[in-house]
């Protein structure tokens, strides 16, 4: 802290931007308070793009700073004046935390931590002999009461990430599919995830939210976001499907089964069966369910066939059952008794 010199001090595993940011968060908990503003240095998790005068921040650690209303000053590149405070405490912090720490070994961050933290605390509560005062004692008077609040939750980190909307209104996310509105199609959108939710914005505003999908390779889809065109064939599912065939006749139920089950997917089914489906619009329920009978019969597979028996009638035709294939007799044919 800048008056005080009160450190805060914690192990972590790299120095990627969340590790950074969840250090910041933890950070803001020790001090119990914020800090009107932060100087950080220019690593890559808090410095996109280094400048004097207008340096380019990470979006999610801007977006960090917004959630707890401090501002971001980065030091300038090759200035380590502009960060003195820290630059001495990391020195402190290597006499009276590492060097006391160099022959144990730990195993896990959680045990260099909780075995940093009494060290921190005894470094902030030591006397400074040109002051008269501990770290802590300073920090209660001068920088405590100076400090903001915190706001009611932590912040909850988010990567940012840029993709195109593909030609079936769905963005790619770590393996997984999800939806937004179809108008956005091929456009330009970026995705804020967090641990459990995706945020979809366009231009700023938001267009979609999803719940993030553990597994990877499926689609996450919204009917809302879908055409109309596509929405209708949402809503439907094959116990649904069979059951509307089933009003119509058993053959009608017999045929949309067998197209279910002959593709990968039922769902790669459902616009043949709602087609045949629609043909009950102009064909009486009887027609349709014999034309499916006799579709069934010869491995129709389509709404095109369905409907060519209907408009020429063959469903009226006479249907020749199969003939019963019976054993072929001849003197030159042993059978297999023979064999016995």
């Amino acid at each position: 802290m800048g008056a005080s010199s009160y450190t805060y001090a914690e192990a972590v595993a790299s120095e990627g931007l969340e590790d950074w940011i969840g250090a910041h968060t933890r950070m803001f908990s020790y001090l119990g308070g914020v800090p009107k503003a932060v100087v950080p240095d220019n690593l890559k998790s808090a410095v996109i793009k280094p400048d004097r005068h207008d340096p380019g921040l990470n979006r999610t650690y801007a977006e960090m700073a917004e959630h707890y209303g401090t501002a971001i000053l980065p030091a300038r590149p090759y200035k380590p004046k502009d960060k003195a405070k820290a630059e001495v405490a990391v020195q402190v912090s290597q006499c009276w935390i590492v060097a006391r720490l160099r022959n144990r070994r730990f195993f896990s961050l959680a045990e260099l931590n909780a075995a940093i933290r009494p060290l921190l605390n005894d470094l902030n509560t030591r006397v400074m002999r040109d002051y008269g005062a501990s770290r802590a004692d300073l920090f209660a008077t001068l920088d405590r009461p100076n400090l903001m609040s915190l706001p009611a939750t932590p912040y909850v980190f988010a990567r940012w990430k840029r993709a195109r909307v593909a030609p079936d209104y769905h963005i790619e996310a770590d393996g997984c599919w999800y939806s937004v509105p179809f108008g956005l199609i091929r456009q330009l959108v970026d995705l804020r995830l967090t641990q459990t939710t995706l945020e979809v914005f366009h231009r700023g505003k938001r267009v979609a939210s999803h719940a993030r999908n553990p597994g990877r390779r499926s689609h996450i889809t919204v009917p809302d976001h879908m055409p109309s065109s596509h929405r209708r064939y949402a809503e439907w599912t094959p116990a649904r499907i069979l059951a509307s065939a089933e009003k119509l006749g058993p053959s009608v139920a017999a045929f949309c089964q067998i197209v279910m089950e002959n593709r990968p997917h039922p769902e790669q089914g459902f616009r043949t069966c709602l087609g045949v489906l629609a043909l009950a619009k102009s064909y009486e329920p009887a027609r349709l369910d014999a034309a499916c009978q006799r579709g069934v019969a010869i491995k129709a597979r389509s709404v095109a066939s369905i409907r060519s028996i209907l408009q020429t009638g063959l469903d009226q035709a006479f249907l020749e059952p199969e003939a019963e294939e019976l054993p072929l007799q001849h003197p030159n044919i042993r059978g297999q008794n023979y064999y016995h």
